[in-house]
């Protein structure tokens, strides 16, 4: 399983790179469209090779992606840490009605009964 993993991961970068290499020229990227950049008077832009761009807006909606599902899964861990501690407390609890029930008894006695 782990040499398909890694035969997907080497072709994936395979891939990337020919994309990269077939994507060298410069393009120039603008804050805003050039009527608005005229009506405002500035227009700040930079120039990237393309396939930056195309890797960079690729890896930017990954991210905004996991940071949505993190944002829209905080209940169900919130819900997940509270029956936790609601387990720890309740083990506590056995515990402790363990130990009040077998004050004074034998300890083998204790251990055979908390076996069965």
């Amino acid at each position: 399983m782990r040499y398909i993993r890694y035969a997907i991961l080497g072709s994936l970068a395979i891939v990337l790179v020919s994309v990269s290499l077939a994507n060298r020229s410069f393009v120039e990227l603008k804050l805003m469209p050039e009527a608005l950049g005229e009506l405002f008077g500035f227009n700040p832009g930079i120039s990237l090779p393309l396939f930056a761009v195309v890797l960079g807006g690729v890896g930017a909606g990954l991210v905004l992606g996991f940071l949505w599902e993190w944002i829209r899964e905080h209940k169900h861990r919130r819900e997940a840490a509270e029956k936790a501690r609601e387990a720890r407390k309740l083990n506590r609890e056995v515990k402790r009605l363990k130990k009040q029930k077998h004050e004074g008894k034998d300890e083998v006695l204790a251990l055979l009964e908390d076996a069965s």
